[in-house]
C-alpha cells in the first residue's frame, strides 16, 4: 500500500530535474517494482507499434523500386547524338579514317568504335576477311580494336560510337543503313557522306498521288 502514493511522484520526477540525486535514486528503485504491473507494460507495446509502423515503409520500398523500374526502358529511347561529315562517295572512307583518328585522340578507346560502309568494304575489312570469317568475327567479339564491317552486317553489335561511311551502294541500301547504324550507336553516330544525298534519303518520298512514304 505505501507504494501507491509514490507512483505519481515517479511520474513527476521524469520530466523535471527538480528532485535531488537522492530522489533520482529512489525514483529508480520503485521502477522495477511496478514493472510486473499492467501500467509499465502499457508503454512497452507503444515502441513495439512504432517499430511495426517503421516496418510498414519497408514493403513500400519495393513499390518505390517498381515505380523506378519503368525508368529502365527510357535508356533505349535516348537517341545517340548525330553528326554529319561532308564527303563525296569517293572520299567517304578516307574521311571516316580521319574521324576515327579524331575519336582516338579525344580519348575514345578502339573498342568503342564501329565503322560501317554502304559501298565497297574498308581495306581493313578486306584484309582481315582474307584470313577467314571466323578470325574476322573473333576480333569483333573480343571488342579490343576498331571494327570495320558492311552496313548490312547483322552480326555487328552495338558500340558507343558508330561511323557510317556512305561510300556507295543503292539509295535503298543507304536509306536502310541510316536507322540501322543509329540503333547500333549507344552515344554517337557520325555519318560521312554527301549531304544532299543524305538529305534526300531521310526526307519522306512522295508518290504520284501525293502520299508520303
Amino acid at each position: 500500500m505505501p507504494l501507491m502514493p509514490e507512483e505519481p511522484q515517479i511520474r513527476e520526477s521524469v520530466p523535471g530535474p527538480r528532485t535531488g540525486s537522492a530522489n533520482g535514486r529512489t525514483a529508480q528503485a520503485p521502477r522495477p517494482v511496478p514493472a510486473p504491473g499492467p501500467r509499465p507494460a502499457a508503454p512497452r507495446p507503444v515502441p513495439a507499434r512504432t517499430a511495426s509502423r517503421a516496418t510498414h515503409p519497408g514493403p513500400g520500398r519495393p513499390g518505390a523500386s517498381r515505380s523506378a523500374a519503368p525508368a529502365q526502358p527510357r535508356a533505349p529511347r535516348e537517341t545517340a547524338r548525330i553528326e554529319l561529315i561532308p564527303a563525296s562517295t569517293q572520299t567517304a572512307l578516307d574521311a571516316a579514317d580521319e574521324v576515327v583518328d579524331r575519336l582516338l585522340d579525344a580519348g575514345r578507346t578502339p573498342g568503342d568504335i564501329l565503322v560501317l560502309a554502304t559501298g565497297d568494304p574498308h581495306p581493313w575489312e578486306s584484309h582481315e576477311l582474307s584470313f577467314g570469317e571466323e578470325s574476322y568475327w573473333r576480333q569483333h567479339d573480343e571488342g579490343g580494336d576498331v571494327f570495320y564491317a558492311r552496313a548490312g552486317a547483322e552480326r555487328a553489335s552495338r558500340r558507343a560510337v558508330v561511323v557510317l561511311a556512305v561510300n556507295g551502294g543503292t539509295d535503298e541500301a543507304a536509306a536502310q543503313a541510316l536507322p540501322s547504324a543509329l540503333e547500333r550507336a549507344a552515344a554517337e553516330l557520325i555519318v560521312v557522306g554527301d549531304p544532299e544525298r543524305l538529305r534526300a534519303l531521310v526526307q519522306p518520298r512522295r508518290t504520284p498521288g501525293g502520299e508520303r512514304h
